[in-house]
């Protein structure tokens, strides 16, 4: 089937499929920041809990920008396929733990947070993993180009994100989202300001 039907033509296919995907997760976040504007009072909020808000914000949009890298990659594959939606379900899965349905057993978003925190952490883990190999799928030099601050940056940021799901010490827990999304946004200014 794939003689009959152009790269171009598949990979767009794919795209829209993660769009909806992606696109959901965006919904779960702006709906929950809108329903924090609208309701401010109604739980009481945590500022780490809105950093990561902010960071997986960021990493949702720059996984749509950078997944355009997918167009070079042929001949697609089920298996690829399957990888690059579970990739993007991560992103989906992170956005619903920030923002679940209810939070009616939860004394506000600090309470829920730490609760929760291995699930979002677990998740990022594997967001950082499943980074690792879609790289690998688009070839060595793709992440050669990226240089050996690439995997230092996973390395760094599993092991961090390890020792998040097991300490409940505040100070850690606000330092990390903020670290993390100045670094993440440096690391996408630095490597992928410009598609091509």
């Amino acid at each position: 089937m794939q003689d009959a039907v152009s790269n171009h033509d598949v990979f767009f296919h794919v795209r829209m499929l993660i769009g909806v995907v992606l696109g959901l997760g965006l919904t779960r976040i702006l709906s929950g920041i809108a329903k924090i504007v609208q309701h401010p009072g109604k739980r009481p909020l945590y500022a780490t809990h809105l950093i990561w808000v902010a960071a997986i914000l960021v990493m949702i949009v720059h996984f749509w920008w950078w997944q355009f890298g997918l167009a070079r990659v042929g001949p697609w594959r089920f298996e690829l396929f399957g990888f690059v939606l579970f990739y993007a379900f991560l992103f989906y899965l992170l956005a619903s733990l920030l923002f679940p349905e209810e939070m009616d057993d939860y004394t506000g978003y600090e309470d829920y947070f730490l609760s929760r925190r291995g699930w979002f952490f677990g998740l990022l883990i594997a967001s950082f993993a499943a980074d690792y190999f879609d790289t690998l799928i688009k070839g060595r030099p793709h992440l050669q180009a990226l240089g050996p601050e690439y995997e230092a940056r996973l390395a760094i940021g599993i092991l961090l994100f390890a020792a998040a799901t097991w300490t409940r010490d505040r100070r850690f827990h606000l330092a990390l989202p903020i670290l993390f999304l100045l670094y993440y946004l440096s690391w996408i200014v630095r490597m992928y300001d410009v598609l091509g």
